[in-house]
Protein backbone atom coordinates (compact mmCIF):
# COMPACT_ATOMS: atom_id res chain seq x y z
CA UNK A 1 0.00 0.00 0.00
CA UNK A 2 1.20 3.51 -0.78
CA UNK A 3 2.43 5.17 2.45
CA UNK A 4 1.57 8.65 1.17
CA UNK A 5 -1.67 10.06 2.52
CA UNK A 6 -4.10 11.00 -0.27
CA UNK A 7 -4.51 14.75 -0.67
CA UNK A 8 -8.30 14.63 -0.26
CA UNK A 9 -8.04 12.90 3.09
CA UNK A 10 -5.42 15.39 4.24
CA UNK A 11 -7.59 18.33 3.18
CA UNK A 12 -10.74 17.12 4.93
CA UNK A 13 -8.80 16.17 8.06
CA UNK A 14 -7.28 19.67 8.25
CA UNK A 15 -10.68 21.26 7.60
CA UNK A 16 -12.22 19.17 10.38
CA UNK A 17 -9.51 20.33 12.78
CA UNK A 18 -10.04 23.98 11.77
CA UNK A 19 -13.84 23.73 11.94
CA UNK A 20 -13.64 21.98 15.29
CA UNK A 21 -11.40 24.71 16.71
CA UNK A 22 -13.78 27.34 15.31
CA UNK A 23 -16.68 25.64 17.12
CA UNK A 24 -14.72 25.67 20.38
CA UNK A 25 -13.98 29.39 19.93
CA UNK A 26 -17.65 30.04 19.17
CA UNK A 27 -18.69 28.09 22.26
CA UNK A 28 -16.61 30.29 24.56
CA UNK A 29 -17.09 33.66 22.82
CA UNK A 30 -20.75 33.00 21.89
CA UNK A 31 -20.14 34.82 18.62
CA UNK A 32 -18.09 33.91 15.56
CA UNK A 33 -18.47 35.80 12.27
CA UNK A 34 -22.00 36.82 13.22
CA UNK A 35 -23.13 33.36 14.31
CA UNK A 36 -24.03 33.13 17.98
CA UNK A 37 -24.79 30.54 20.65
CA UNK A 38 -26.85 30.79 23.82
CA UNK A 39 -25.21 32.41 26.84
CA UNK A 40 -25.21 29.58 29.36
CA UNK A 41 -22.61 27.35 30.95
CA UNK A 42 -24.30 24.24 29.60
CA UNK A 43 -24.40 25.68 26.08
CA UNK A 44 -20.72 26.64 26.31
CA UNK A 45 -19.49 23.22 27.40
CA UNK A 46 -21.81 21.29 25.07
CA UNK A 47 -20.77 23.26 22.01
CA UNK A 48 -17.09 23.14 23.02
CA UNK A 49 -17.34 19.37 23.41
CA UNK A 50 -18.83 19.03 19.95
CA UNK A 51 -16.07 21.21 18.51
CA UNK A 52 -13.42 19.15 20.29
CA UNK A 53 -14.91 15.93 18.88
CA UNK A 54 -14.80 17.46 15.41
CA UNK A 55 -11.11 18.36 15.77
CA UNK A 56 -10.26 14.94 17.25
CA UNK A 57 -11.96 13.27 14.29
CA UNK A 58 -9.66 15.20 11.95
CA UNK A 59 -6.59 14.17 13.93
CA UNK A 60 -7.68 10.53 13.91
CA UNK A 61 -8.15 10.54 10.14
CA UNK A 62 -4.60 11.82 9.65
CA UNK A 63 -3.28 8.53 11.11
CA UNK A 64 -4.61 6.60 8.07
CA UNK A 65 -5.52 3.65 10.35
CA UNK A 66 -8.85 1.86 9.93
CA UNK A 67 -9.50 1.75 13.67
CA UNK A 68 -8.85 5.50 13.89
CA UNK A 69 -11.07 6.21 10.88
CA UNK A 70 -13.83 4.16 12.50
CA UNK A 71 -13.43 6.14 15.71
CA UNK A 72 -13.42 9.37 13.66
CA UNK A 73 -16.71 8.33 12.03
CA UNK A 74 -18.16 7.74 15.51
CA UNK A 75 -16.95 11.21 16.55
CA UNK A 76 -18.54 12.73 13.46
CA UNK A 77 -21.81 10.93 14.22
CA UNK A 78 -21.74 12.45 17.71
CA UNK A 79 -20.99 15.87 16.20
CA UNK A 80 -24.02 15.58 13.90
CA UNK A 81 -26.35 14.32 16.62
CA UNK A 82 -24.97 16.89 19.04
CA UNK A 83 -25.57 19.78 16.65
CA UNK A 84 -29.16 18.65 16.12
CA UNK A 85 -29.61 18.32 19.90
CA UNK A 86 -28.20 21.81 20.50
CA UNK A 87 -30.76 23.22 18.06
CA UNK A 88 -33.58 21.23 19.68
CA UNK A 89 -32.59 22.40 23.17
CA UNK A 90 -32.22 26.00 22.00
CA UNK A 91 -28.47 26.35 22.55
CA UNK A 92 -28.03 27.03 18.83
CA UNK A 93 -30.72 29.65 18.18
CA UNK A 94 -32.42 29.61 14.80
CA UNK A 95 -33.71 33.16 15.16
CA UNK A 96 -32.47 34.40 11.81
CA UNK A 97 -31.85 33.12 8.31
CA UNK A 98 -28.07 33.48 8.78
CA UNK A 99 -28.13 31.40 11.97
CA UNK A 100 -30.28 28.69 10.42
CA UNK A 101 -28.21 28.65 7.23
CA UNK A 102 -24.94 28.34 9.19
CA UNK A 103 -26.28 25.47 11.29
CA UNK A 104 -27.69 23.57 8.30
CA UNK A 105 -24.56 24.07 6.17
CA UNK A 106 -22.24 23.22 9.08
CA UNK A 107 -24.12 20.01 9.79
CA UNK A 108 -24.22 19.13 6.08
CA UNK A 109 -20.45 19.60 5.89
CA UNK A 110 -19.95 17.20 8.81
CA UNK A 111 -22.21 14.68 7.06
CA UNK A 112 -20.24 15.12 3.81
CA UNK A 113 -16.94 14.57 5.65
CA UNK A 114 -18.29 11.34 7.17
CA UNK A 115 -19.48 10.21 3.75
CA UNK A 116 -16.10 10.97 2.20
CA UNK A 117 -14.25 8.99 4.86
CA UNK A 118 -16.68 6.11 4.33
CA UNK A 119 -16.10 6.19 0.59
CA UNK A 120 -12.32 6.18 1.07
CA UNK A 121 -12.42 3.38 3.67
CA UNK A 122 -10.26 1.07 1.53
CA UNK A 123 -7.38 3.58 1.64
CA UNK A 124 -7.02 3.20 5.40
CA UNK A 125 -4.76 0.40 6.65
Amino acid sequence: MNPIRPRGITVIAILMIIFGCAEVVTAFTHNFFGISTAFSVMSTYSAAGIGALYAVAGLLILTMRKWAAGLALACLALVIVGRVALVAIGFFPVSSFEQTFAIVVGTAIAIAFAGYVGLKWSLFR
